[in-house]
């Protein structure tokens, strides 16, 4: 892998699941975790050291009711946030 990168979330809008995905060019901590948009912590996905390389992590939905979700992705110097749209 070239560089640490967060490529996305796919797809989106999702129902009851996502991917996230992400590029660690040396091993790293990274953090993952999902909010509501009323900023309440739905799940952590990542929270600790992983290898360098290409990871994805699938965000289940399915016990979430429909909406708005926001990511924050961690690590290093990144630091990504962005919107997701779960519709059941």
């Amino acid at each position: 892998p070239a560089g640490l990168s967060f490529r996305g979330v796919y797809p989106n809008p999702f129902n009851p699941s996502t991917t996230l995905e992400f590029t660690l060019p040396a091993p790293a901590p990274v953090k993952l975790v999902i909010y509501s948009v009323t900023v309440q912590r739905v799940a952590t996905l990542v929270d600790g050291p992983m290898s360098a390389g290409n990871h994805t992590v699938i965000f289940d939905g399915s016990k979430q009711a429909s909406g708005v979700y926001f990511y924050r992705f961690e690590s290093g110097r990144l630091t990504r946030t962005g919107k997701m749209l779960l519709l059941k």
